[in-house]
Formats: C-alpha cells, structure tokens, sequence
C-alpha cells in the first residue's frame, strides 16, 4: 500500500512539473522518416501543424485520394488543426498524414524540451508513434 501511494506522489510530483510541458509543443519539428520540418504553432486555444519543409521531392498533395485535392502544394500544408489540449503534455486531434493522404486520430506528447512523440491512430486500436525532435534553426519555406 505504502509503494502504491508513493508511486502516486512520485506521478503527481512529474505532472506538477509538466504542467506547461503541453506549451512545448510549439516550434518546428523534424519527421524522423522523411526528414519534413513541421511547424506546430498556436491557433485559438489549440494547437495547429503545418509543412514547412520536405527533403523527399513531393511537391503537391499526390497521394490524396480526393483528385481536387492532388495539385495542393505540400509545402504550407496542414496535417492538424484545432488539436485540443488533452491533458499536461498531450494535445489530440485529426492528423493528415501525406504519405497515403489519409486523416488519422493523432496525439502529440511531448518527451522532453526537444523531442515530442506523435502518434497516429485507426479505430484507436492500430497506431504507429514516432519520435520527432526539435529543429534548432528555422527553415525557409520551399516555393
């Protein structure tokens, strides 16, 4: 009972000291398969996540599987928006993902100052979850 209640104080204790852990979520970010940079900034009381930046050649929105969607750019893209706080470090929300052009059930938590783990879901069951690290410079946008 006694190693119950102290691993409740010790999680307590890490949430207090994660309690603008969430915030950190805003700056650009480095896919860690593609190399993309993703700028994850604040829109209204959420949080929002454009491209900024690729490193494999796609140039437009070729995987969506809606054809008047296929010629967008995929530099200025939005892969989330409106994602909602959902807890002292997490943010959850709908995730675009390029590579197949679908929307996933996504989740952002953030790791540490410099890495943040996003996850993409299907049904909540079926999830992939990489780690992304902070980019230390900015990017200049690709035209």
């Amino acid at each position: 009972m006694r190693l119950a209640l102290a691993s409740v104080w010790i999680v307590a204790g890490s949430g207090l000291a994660m309690a603008d852990a969430a915030d950190q979520a805003f700056g650009v970010w480095r896919h860690p398969e593609n190399g993309s940079h993703v700028e994850m900034s604040k829109c209204g009381d959420g949080l929002c996540a454009k491209i900024v930046s690729v490193e494999d050649g796609q140039k437009t929105d070729d995987k969506n599987p809606d054809p008047a969607l296929n010629s967008r750019p995929i530099i200025g893209l939005p892969i989330m928006a409106g994602a909602k706080k959902t807890g002292p470090a997490t943010w959850s929300g709908s995730l675009y993902n390029r590579a197949d052009g679908k929307t996933y059930a996504g989740t952002i938590t953030i790791k540490s100052a410099d890495a943040l783990d996003l996850s993409g879901c299907v049904l909540s069951i079926f999830c992939k979850t990489l780690t992304w690290t902070r980019v230390k410079e900015a990017v200049p946008a690709e035209a």
